[in-house]
Order: structure tokens, then C-alpha cells, then sequence
């Protein structure tokens, strides 16, 4: 169970340090309204703690002996209808790092402590305003990096995840009372076998969709790596540069001119993706060029993405056909056939003719924007997870996998005809995962864990 670390008042900047005009302080617990009053000054006889919830008011901060040390705005919210739940002003001052931090000592003074990493958030949770996996969800919010993060963390926070693991629970709780039925009714021989392995059945298969979703979360965070993959000399560095807008690989008419890994990085319809441009396959005697070429290979295997690149105007030698579509066979569910320099010729292979196919002139820069949105269905395919809530992080993850491992032993259980009072105790276990989830219940060294990722403001 979550208890407060004390009831004290908090203090702590809730926006970034740096230059710029204004920042904003946050202070919460049972009386921070009464402390903020003890360092504010406004006209008259006027007194924060006099004053509706909700308003905003211009004021004074003073210290100790009376001196100004900013005009400042402070937001009074009352208890319950706050972040925290708890009484909370925000003050507005200028964004002065040595101001701001003579404010918060000023306060600290008047009664409050400095906040530990999101104690304000944790609070929150505590007081029920959140529950644990929607905490988790503003921390990724604030650092997600592509739209897609912020639209999975942003669904998260306004509860999709808890409704269903409310959803899961309630399936759950279903079978304990088919349990508790059974051996309830045990004189009448009432049999609720069917309707338990229904209930377990829908929750796995739904536990497993979600617990799906984690590795594409991976695309969404870390982005998706495409690699250009092909023989030598068959434009691969101009498709690169012409990819990420920019001149980054040498280009010249020389046969293995790219001899190493080459990486650029860009933001492609909310996502980030890193191209790779790599060595030519082929034959080589040259040690710096074989080295290449298996980092080319490398790439092969590691990347999300293949686009293999064809010279329309080469001829190329069975031993490459054969090399082509060996990877082609091994990697078809990751790779864009792209045929290059159809400007100058149209010597297209045989196995080419494949849906994930076009042809393109960089040159002319004929058919690359049609790429692109080639590029940008397939890392739409990636990362769809449908309407089902997305996995934020690993902690989420593990305590769903051991979810499901625990329905598939409580399945082989009723497999072999267990105890069904013994079957509502293992399932009572295994809801436990779903609490430790959500923070019902929850170690104080989980939750330490969990909150010192998050900056001390929040």
C-alpha cells in the first residue's frame, strides 16, 4: 500500500531550467496555501487563503525581512479538484535561475520542504487522482520524442489502459466466483468448467495482443532502421542522400566507393527513422572492403527495414541472383525492391516482380516521393497496434507476461481436474499482478524505482 513519506508541504520548479521569460513553481500539502500566504504580499489586506479556488492572483513575493523579491502570479486550487489532491499553488515568476531559487528557499523557510523526484505525481496517485500506469504515462509524455509517442502516452494517461485492466480484472474475478460456486454446489453436481475456461481463454488471448504491442513501442521510442542493401555502384549513396534531403554519403562513378556503414537520421510522418548506407556485395580482396561488407551483411540481419537497390542498366551474374534472393527469401516481410537509373536502362531481374517493388531515377529524382510513401506504409505496418493500449515500458510489460504465465499454469491445472478452491487462490495471485500494475498494491521499493525517473517538478 502507497503511504505518504510525510504530510508536509512540497516546493519545486515545475518547468525547465534555462533563459527565458517566465517559470512556475508548484507547492502542495494540507497547508500550502497558508505557507504561500506567509510570503506573499498583496494590496491591501488582502490574503490567499481568503480567496475562491481556482482564481488567479497578482502579488509580491517577500522575504524575511519584508524585502520585494518578485512580482509573481499565484493560482490557488483547493483540495480535492487538484493534480496532487491535495491544496496546491502555482507561482508564476520570472525565469531567473537565481531568482527562482531564492523564491523556493523563501518558502522552505516559511515551513515547506524541497519536493523529491515526482512526489507531486506520486501524490497523485496516493490521493487517487491516477493510478500507477497513467503516472508512468505523463513521464513518457514528457519525454516522448515523435507524435506516435506522445498519441500512445497521451492515450494511456486518459485511462485506456486502466479501463482494461479493469476489463481483465473483472474476467478474472468472474472465474473466482465460478470457483467459489463450484465448490459451493458440490452436493448438485453443478459443473462450471466451460464457463471458467471461457472466462481464461478471452482474458489470454486479449493479455496476449497487448503484450504484443511492446515491441512495436520499441519502433516508436527508439525509431525504425532501414538499411540500403544492394550491389556495388547501384546508386545506393544518391537513394541515401536523396532520402534524408541531404549530401551525407561520397557519390562518384567508382565501384566501391562506400566501404563502410554510413547512418543518417530523420523524422518521417511522426516517426524517427535511420537510414543506412552500406557497403556494395560483392567479391572483395581488399581487407578494408570485406570489413564492409559484412557490417553490410550485419545490417541484413539487425535492421527493421531492407530497401535492396538495383542498377536497371547492370547485368548481374548468377552468383548475385542467387545471393539476392537468398536474403529476399530470408527477409521478405522487411524489404522494398527498388530498382535505380531507370533513366538509363531497364534490365529488371525476374524476381523483382513483387508487390514491395518500384523503380526510381535519382537522378531525375523520378518516383523517389512515391518511395517515401512506400518507406512510410511499411513502418506504419510496424507499428500499428490497433485499438488495443500500447505497453509504455518494461515494468508494464514483465508484470503482463507474468500474468499470462500464470493463466497458462491455472490452465493445466483445471486440466487435470485441480481443486477448484485451490484454483480461486492461484487466481487471486494472479490478480495480484494486475493491482501492482495500476499501484493498488504496489513495494515502496517499485514505486521509489519508478518515480526517481521522473524530474523533481513533477
Amino acid at each position: 500500500m502507497m503511504v505518504l513519506k510525510d504530510e508536509q508541504v512540497i516546493v519545486a520548479q515545475a518547468t525547465p531550467q534555462g533563459a527565458g521569460a517566465i517559470a512556475m513553481l508548484r507547492v502542495s500539502g494540507s497547508r500550502a496555501v497558508e505557507i504561500v500566504d506567509a510570503v506573499a504580499q498583496f494590496s491591501g489586506t488582502k490574503k490567499l487563503v481568503d480567496q475562491d479556488s481556482h482564481t488567479i492572483h497578482y502579488g509580491l513575493i517577500v522575504d524575511s525581512l519584508g524585502q520585494h523579491v518578485d512580482q509573481v502570479l499565484f493560482l490557488l486550487m483547493r483540495a480535492p479538484k487538484t493534480f496532487t489532491g491535495e491544496h496546491v499553488v502555482e507561482i508564476t515568476c520570472h525565469n531567473n535561475q537565481f531568482l527562482i531559487e531564492k523564491i523556493i528557499d523563501i518558502i522552505i523557510q516559511a515551513g515547506a520542504r524541497l519536493a523529491d523526484q515526482g512526489e507531486f505525481t506520486r501524490r497523485a496517485v496516493l490521493h487517487g487522482k491516477v493510478d500507477l500506469v497513467q503516472a508512468e504515462a505523463i513521464n513518457e509524455l514528457i519525454h516522448a520524442q515523435t507524435s506516435q509517442a506522445l498519441k500512445q502516452s497521451l492515450r494511456q494517461l486518459e485511462g485506456s489502459f486502466s479501463a482494461w485492466i479493469a476489463t481483465i480484472e473483472k474476467q478474472l474475478i468472474a472465474v473466482i466466483g465460478y470457483c467459489e460456486a463450484s465448490f459451493e454446489f458440490l452436493d448438485e453436481e453443478m459443473n462450471f468448467e466451460s464457463q471458467i475456461k471461457e472466462r481464461l481463454q478471452k482474458a489470454q488471448a486479449d493479455i496476449t495482443q497487448v503484450l504484443e504491442t511492446f515491441d512495436k513501442r520499441q519502433y516508436v521510442t527508439q525509431g525504425v532502421r532501414i538499411a540500403l542493401v544492394g550491389s556495388v555502384n547501384a546508386g545506393k549513396s544518391s537513394l541515401f542522400n536523396a532520402l534524408i534531403n541531404r549530401q551525407r554519403a561520397i557519390v562518384t562513378d567508382i565501384a566501391g566507393t562506400t566501404r563502410d556503414t554510413i547512418e543518417a537520421g530523420v523524422y518521417r510522418e511522426g516517426s524517427f527513422v535511420t537510414f543506412v548506407d552500406t557497403a556494395g556485395l560483392r567479391e572483395s580482396h581488399d581487407v578494408v572492403e570485406k570489413i564492409g561488407i559484412d557490417r553490410s551483411f550485419q545490417e541484413v540481419t539487425s535492421c527493421d527495414l531492407i530497401l535492396m537497390v538495383f542498377d536497371a542498366t547492370a547485368t548481374h551474374s548468377q552468383d548475385e541472383i542467387n545471393l539476392y534472393q537468398s536474403i529476399a527469401q530470408q527477409h521478405q516481410d522487411k524489404i522494398i525492391f527498388v530498382q535505380n537509373k531507370i533513366d538509363a536502362g531497364n534490365n529488371q531481374l525476374p524476381f523483382l516482380l513483387a508487390e514491395d517493388f518500384i523503380s526510381v531515377s535519382v537522378r531525375e529524382q523520378k518516383n523517389i516521393d512515391a518511395l517515401k510513401i512506400k518507406i512510410d506504409t511499411k513502418i506504419d505496418e510496424l507499428m500499428a497496434i490497433g485499438q488495443s493500449p500500447c505497453l509504455l515500458n518494461k515494468r508494464q510489460y514483465n508484470l503482463l507476461l507474468l500474468l499470462d504465465e500464470d493463466l497458462q499454469r491455472i490452465t493445466k491445472m483445471i486440466a487435470v481436474k485441480i481443486d477448484y478452491e485451490l484454483l480461486a487462490i492461484c487466481m487471486n495471485d494472479a490478480i495480484s499482478r494486475l493491482s501492482e500494475l495500476t499501484g493498488k498494491t504496489v513495494t515502496e521499493d517499485a514505486l521509489n524505482a519508478i518515480f526517481r525517473e521522473f524530474c523533481v517538478g513533477k
